[in-house]
């Protein structure tokens, strides 16, 4: 099973999930924001899949530096991939690309049930 975890690597839940991964053995590739930035292909495959109201981190320090119309640019898709390629601490972390399914944040319960199927 080919997991990718992306993120950054001080991130508190980021932590917690590779710690939880490597706990279980679980193998991964990381992708580090702050020094690969967010890939482009794959920020448009998580808004389909996902949706930008998941993927969006509204309720982070980043989110509230931002001006009022910065954070009116997120009302469209091409506006929100916008900042969040100029700012990846805007993406909700972290991201995992399981075999056919990728979550957002951490969720122990759902992925035990997604490393069980590997």
């Amino acid at each position: 099973m080919e997991l990718t975890v992306y993120g950054i690597p001080n991130c508190d839940t980021v932590k917690k999930a590779r710690a939880w991964l490597d706990g279980r053995g679980l193998a991964y590739r990381f992708h580090d924001f702050k020094k690969a930035g967010v890939p482009p292909d794959r920020l448009a495959a998580w808004a389909g899949e996902v949706g930008w109201e998941t993927l969006l981190n509204r309720q982070g320090t980043t989110w509230r530096k931002l001006d009022p119309a910065a954070q009116a640019q997120a009302a469209t898709a091409a506006g929100a991939a916008a900042l969040v390629l100029a700012q990846p601490s805007l993406v909700k972390r972290p991201v995992v690309e399981w075999p056919g399914r990728t979550t957002v944040g951490f969720d122990a319960q759902l992925w035990q049930m997604l490393g069980s199927q590997g």
